[in-house]
């Protein structure tokens, strides 16, 4: 997987309702609970396997810090993987992505696809999670706002 626009760096990196600073990133709505916050890449490592360029099996492993209202509440560790590629340099990947907060993890999965423009809005599963998060199911909406920045909303039912 080739860098620059192509990363799928999310996706995802969300929830925390476990260190709500001054304002709570967490609204309940009837039964889902919604939570925002920011995803903020911190390390990138690309591999491209055989043979050189976008191709299946390729892998993009990430890691970053989750933050609502600029302050840090917990971390993220993504790998995805190439599994389609398209002659006009388009590819389908799918993202495992654990979140790590105070109170537990969330566990993130799902397939997307990124274009030669990125991977534009990402819309992945909750699979799961520890903790706080031990029934956790719903799912995670993320939108690339940056090099390094990704906003992320979590929709968390009950």
């Amino acid at each position: 997987m080739a860098t620059g626009n192509r990363r799928g760096a999310l996706c995802c990196a969300p929830l925390a309702s476990a260190a709500a600073p001054a304002a709570s990133p967490v609204t309940m709505t009837g039964g889902e609970e919604v939570i925002h916050l920011t995803a903020m890449t911190t390390q990138v490592t690309p591999v491209d396997v055989p043979p050189a360029g976008p191709s299946q099996g390729d892998e993009l492993i990430v890691a970053g810090n989750v933050l609502h209202n600029g302050v840090m509440v917990g971390t993220y560790d993504e790998t995805c993987t190439t599994t389609r590629t398209g002659g006009d340099d388009s590819s389908t990947v799918q993202c495992v992505v654990t979140l790590t907060l105070p109170r537990g993890s969330i566990t993130v999965q799902g397939v997307f696809p990124i274009t030669s423009t990125g991977p534009g809005d990402i819309t992945l599963a909750i699979t799961g999670g520890t903790g706080r998060y031990h029934a956790a199911r719903g799912d995670v909406h993320a939108m690339n706002t940056g090099p390094t920045e990704t906003e992320v909303t979590l929709r968390l039912m009950r």
